[in-house]
């Protein structure tokens, strides 16, 4: 994993922005299976050639393939691994059930695309079955940055955690969710191991560490869930066991959606954990007004001495494109925090689509953050080197 050596590398979380008639086709994939995935999969690779470019033409460093071949961050794991099946039964945030406005308002916003909200279940033994759809994904973004003549610095592909697989992917069959939590991590370790073999960085994506306290750990204390956090990361470590930890980076996150989000589990309850993961990056959400004063516990004593900081500093949820000049300033409170500039990537809070259909930000909007990211990471440059 590259560092800052001489200026800020800018970055993203995953999910880019699809074209509506992907959308279209994974949603309804997501409902009842289409007999024929053959249109499904040409407009994946069309729209994967698309984000590949437009990172490229808004500055992005660290790249990914936009998550397009998926349906969404975590539930696509039904279509490589047994044992899915059914309809699960997700907690409500408790951040969301407290407001009822904010439910009457932005609820139908939430309602379309693929529903993970009814994820399935894990009805059987899980296991990685199916490796056919992740050497296709790989295959093809390999091929497509060729195609695309496109030259970044480096690249990323994202895998979810085992923790929120089995937090939104109901268990119905194992005797408990440590025993789910074990198997998933098994099951995983072959995605894990083949991102990183097929020359990318592995990024965990884990926003079960935070926002599980406020929807499936929500009736529990923070002791109960701080326990969850560190099985899911003893977990992903046992999975990690063969791979560089620097080539791994962790995303951290609380929801990426326009909410109260004042349920939130403060970072200070939970970062003595996430430090414990062998991994040589922690990617966490800065730009929102809920965490954006947490940079200050980013001290040289609070990290590990070769850990590297994706700082969020474009927040996910809004419309607004930030300032460069803003986001300059959250790069440089991070650095200047964390002591060495050389450990701190610009990042966004989340993903923009982290299911198809589901984005709290228009298109043309997302472009102009990211083009916003690479400017203030250019203006942070010049006063930190």
């Amino acid at each position: 994993m590259k560092k800052s050596t001489s200026r800020i590398l800018t970055t993203h979380a995953g999910s880019l922005p699809r074209s509506e008639k992907l959308v279209e086709l994974q949603t309804a994939n997501s409902q009842e299976p289409l007999e024929d995935l053959t249109e499904l999969h040409e407009e994946a690779k069309a729209s994967t050639l698309d984000v590949i470019r437009r990172q490229a033409d808004a500055g992005v460093d660290i790249s990914n393939n936009g998550e397009q071949a998926r349906e969404s961050f975590f539930t696509y794991v039904q279509h490589r691994m047994s044992g899915f099946g059914g309809v699960s039964n997700r907690p409500t945030f408790g951040d969301m059930v407290r407001y009822p406005a904010w439910l009457a308002l932005k609820l139908p916003q939430y309602t379309g695309g693929v529903n993970l909200t009814a994820a399935p279940q894990a009805i059987g033994e899980v296991a990685y079955v199916n490796r056919e759809p992740l050497d296709e994904e790989l295959r093809e973004f390999a091929d497509l940055l060729d195609e695309s003549g496109c030259q970044f610095e480096e690249t990323f592909v994202t895998a979810p955690s085992p923790g929120i697989i089995a937090a939104a992917m109901e268990n119905t069959h194992y005797e408990d969710l440590d025993a789910y939590v074990d198997a998933l991590a098994d099951a995983l370790v072959v995605e894990y191991r083949a991102i990183v073999e097929a020359g990318h960085i592995l990024q965990l994506d884990c926003p079960d560490l935070a926002m599980e306290r406020h929807t499936y750990f929500k009736d529990e204390s923070d002791e109960v869930f701080v326990r969850f956090v560190d099985k899911v990361i003893s977990a992903m470590d046992i999975a990690l066991a063969d791979i560089p930890k620097e080539q791994v980076r962790m995303h951290v996150c609380w929801g990426n959606y326009n909410g109260p989000h004042d349920l939130d589990v403060p970072l200070e309850t939970i970062l003595p954990s996430l430090i414990e993961a062998n991994v040589g990056a922690l990617m966490l959400s800065m730009a929102n007004p809920r965490h954006a004063h947490e940079y200050k516990l980013l001290t040289p004593d609070a990290l590990p001495g070769d850990m590297l900081v994706v700082a969020g500093v474009i927040d996910t949820t809004t419309n607004y494109v930030e300032h460069p000049e803003v986001v300059a300033d959250r790069i440089e409170q991070v650095a200047t925090t964390l002591g060495d500039p050389t450990r701190v990537i610009a990042g966004t809070d989340c993903g923009f689509e982290t299911s198809a259909g589901f984005r709290d930000v228009a298109e043309d909007v997302v472009w102009a953050k990211l083009a916003a990211l690479s400017e203030g990471a250019k203006l942070a440059s010049d006063r930190l080197f």
